[in-house]
């Protein structure tokens, strides 16, 4: 499949929004306890995992579809939980997302940005 360049540019997006998760992880600590109790380290995963899910929405269906294997829907999901329920937050969960979930994320697209 050939890849729009409007999807490498998304996917160029996502990836530089999961280095920057990794950096911020490393600038405040990889304690959970310090994630948990600082608003400024919560706000800035936040934001990133927000912009990373609205970023995901503009891919192509194309792309989406050809590339099914990653969760776009749970991408999506996670994106609107933390736009519109963020005083809802489990903290635990984000955690769980940015040192599960995003490393994979982190990835999966950028072997696909190398291929391209």
């Amino acid at each position: 499949m050939s890849i729009s360049s409007r999807d490498i540019a998304i996917l160029s997006k996502i990836i530089s929004y999961c280095e920057e998760i990794s950096k911020t992880i490393e600038y405040f600590s990889n304690e959970y306890e310090v994630f948990q109790n600082n608003s400024i380290y919560k706000n800035s995963i936040s934001m990133c995992i927000l912009q990373i899910g609205e970023l995901s929405i503009n891919l192509t269906e194309a792309f989406k579809s050809a590339y099914n294997e990653m969760p776009w829907r749970e991408i999506k999901g996670l994106r609107n939980f933390v736009a519109h329920e963020y005083g809802n937050l489990d903290t635990m969960e984000v955690w769980n997302t940015i040192h599960e979930d995003i490393p994979v994320l982190h990835g999966r697209l950028n072997g696909r940005c190398t291929s391209m």
